[in-house]
């Protein structure tokens, strides 16, 4: 695969990524602390993100 094909799968990661890290800040969080959830996200992509989305955030 060239660069070019996976040029938009990288965009959207970071994008995810952005848009957990954006959100953890704003949440409060159940289960682990702040930092925790942040390397969990950046670490292990896009697993990271989902579980924090779907069972860390507190939902309000």
């Amino acid at each position: 695969m060239s660069v070019a094909a996976l040029a938009p799968v990288a965009v959207l990661a970071v994008a995810f990524i952005a848009y957990c890290l954006w959100d953890l800040a704003r949440s409060e969080v159940r289960y682990l602390p702040k930092w925790a959830w942040a390397v969990l996200c950046v670490l292990s992509v896009p697993l990271g993100g989902i579980a924090y989305l779907t069972l860390g955030r507190r939902s309000t």
